[in-house]
């Protein structure tokens, strides 16, 4: 599954993955086949920052 282009969809998306599924970001990037730096700053440009702590976006 690719993940949405539009932010929001994108926050949703990618918070529930990390939620349900993945521990880290780095293995939701990982085993998604994700670039980790355009994710963070797609997420970064809506206003958006990764909390390792909590494993979500906020």
């Amino acid at each position: 599954m690719a993940l949405p282009s539009d932010p929001a969809m994108l926050l949703s998306v990618v918070n529930l993955k990390l939620r349900n599924y993945y521990p880290t970001l780095d293995a939701l990037c990982e085993d998604m086949d994700a670039d980790k730096e355009d994710l963070v700053n797609k997420l970064a440009a809506a206003g958006y920052q990764y909390d390792p702590q909590q494993n979500q976006f906020k």
